[in-house]
């Protein structure tokens, strides 16, 4: 079953780098990450102990369009900057490069740097005409995209105070890209954390208070990829779909609301999928 696993993993990761290469739809993004742990939490483990290095917690950061409910790109892994920094760089190819109309996160400091220095600016300052080495480039923060923060402060572990922060872009920007959101007026990461609660679900090693959780990192990595890539293409949203003409409703998927994809695939499409990659 291991072995199944990982094989499963690596073909959805392929499969999702040739389906959703390109996403031009998603014009917003809320960042976020989903906590789990391999082997034992980390406050249970020994520092002394070499086999600890192996376990403890791990974090999918997660890149999702709230518009279309898409995953765009998830890493699993340590909390690091690198990870996170990761996440923004592959994010930001798989939008095509461009300038997105929003992103909000959490407070996790990671996320400023990582926008910083995949969408700022690097200012060459002018020389002084003095003798000496040349100043250095330096970043300058992007005015678009807007970038901004939602705190969360909590008491019992219930969200009771909620202070959205601007962190790059301007207010008169954002508060046009929340007009004209079709899904929400105001600054959260309410629909990827809603994401988060599904995965959890389809996922048993994330499911909380349970004693079934990964041994691995290998497989814990597979499976996440694998759950969370399909999501797109075979989880139909009950918020996508849409009233047909002759009566009923129509499901959709992520993917077909990105216009990524025409139907609701089923398990063995997905997993009997060919992928080719043109290099």
């Amino acid at each position: 079953m291991s072995r199944y696993s990982l094989l499963a993993g690596e073909h959805a990761q392929d499969l999702h780098d040739v389906l959703v290469a390109l996403s031009p739809q998603t014009r917003e993004v809320q960042f976020d990450e989903q906590w789990a742990f391999v082997g034992k939490k980390q406050k249970h483990g020994d520092p002394g102990d070499p086999a600890d290095s192996e376990q403890g917690d791990n974090w999918d950061h997660v890149a999702f369009d709230p518009t279309h409910r898409l995953v765009v790109r998830g890493v699993p892994g340590t909390r690091t900057a690198g990870k996170t920094d990761a996440l923004l760089q592959d994010g930001h190819r798989r939008t095509g490069g461009c300038m997105l109309d929003l992103m909000v996160s959490d407070a996790y400091p990671a996320y400023t740097p990582a926008i910083l220095h995949t969408y700022g600016e690097t200012i060459t300052l002018p020389r002084t005409g003095k003798t000496g080495s040349a100043q250095e480039a330096v970043y300058c923060g992007p005015s678009r995209p807007a970038y901004a923060t939602v705190p969360q402060t909590r008491y019992k572990g219930r969200v009771v105070h909620v202070e959205p922060r601007m962190v790059f872009g301007e207010e008169e920007a954002v508060r046009a890209a929340r007009a004209a959101a079709p899904v929400s007026t105001v600054l959260n990461t309410a629909f990827v954390e809603r994401y988060h609660g599904t995965d959890r679900t389809r996922n048993g090693r994330k499911v909380r208070r349970t004693t079934c959780f990964s041994k691995g990192w290998q497989g814990s990595h597979a499976i996440t990829y694998c759950l969370r890539y399909s999501y797109n293409f075979c989880w139909p949203v009950r918020t996508l779909r849409v009233r047909q003409t002759a009566g009923g409703w129509q499901k959709r998927i992520p993917a077909m609301a990105a216009g990524l994809a025409d139907h609701v695939w089923s398990w063995t499409e997905w997993l009997t999928c060919p992928v080719v990659q043109v290099k």
